[in-house]
């Protein structure tokens, strides 16, 4: 699942007619970089959650046939959140643990690795070493679990993850935020993760988005 709901505040006068996923980076949209890193690595069944300018985010990318992929789409008639769209998505999810990719990151990463992990609880998490904007971290990394408190230094959300739709067995339909599930998740010890030391963006900014176009010029 490709997260692309957001209204990309941060972002403006960038995003005031078109929506930050449709961003371009080296002449292509931001996620369809996305997509075609998920169909390289093998996954080709994709559902993606849009809601501000969304229609914008269909026509370009319709079905998902023209990039060998089936793309599905959970629409948002009102921002949910992480927790509460990916909860909407579920019935178009399945049953089985799926990749949960942040539309508004960028890695250099081939998802392969991600995909064949072995599930040992509820949710597994790419964690990175903190940025400026994010210098206190988010969770803490040990024997591969992933924590709320520790000894060393916290690290950051990558916005990568491989979820159970277990989950979310205890929330109802709306509005609310993916962290509190998994600070829940983590103090049943259902939360593994590791650090991944590759090139990773928060395409949040539009200074971030240009030093993105940098990156992928060099």
């Amino acid at each position: 699942m490709i997260l692309a709901a957001g209204l990309g505040t941060r972002m403006r006068p960038l995003t005031n007619n078109t929506p930050k996923p449709m961003l371009l980076v080296g002449g292509k949209p931001l996620i369809q970089h996305q997509l075609e890193k998920l169909v390289a690595s093998g996954i080709n069944q994709i559902v993606i959650n849009h809601a501000y300018l969304g229609e914008q985010i269909e026509a370009y990318l319709g079905n998902g046939e023209k990039f060998n992929c089936d793309i599905r789409y959970s629409q948002e008639l009102e921002p949910l959140e992480t927790g509460g769209g990916i909860f909407k998505a579920l019935p178009l999810l399945g049953k089985e643990p799926f990749l949960l990719v942040n539309g508004d990151v960028w890695l250099d990463i081939d998802y392969r690795h991600l995909v064949s992990h072995s599930l040992a609880g509820l949710a597994h998490l790419l964690l990175v070493e903190n940025p400026e904007f994010n210098a206190g971290g988010d969770f803490y990394l040990k024997d591969k679990m992933v924590t709320v408190e520790g000894e060393n230094n916290a690290l950051t959300f990558s916005g990568i993850s491989i979820l159970d739709p277990k989950l979310f067995e205890q929330c109802e339909a709306g509005t609310f935020k993916l962290a509190p599930i998994l600070i829940d998740a983590m103090k049943t010890k259902q939360v593994t993760g590791e650090q991944y030391d590759g090139y990773w963006l928060d395409v949040g900014t539009p200074e971030r988005l240009q030093e993105l176009i940098t990156h992928t010029e060099n």
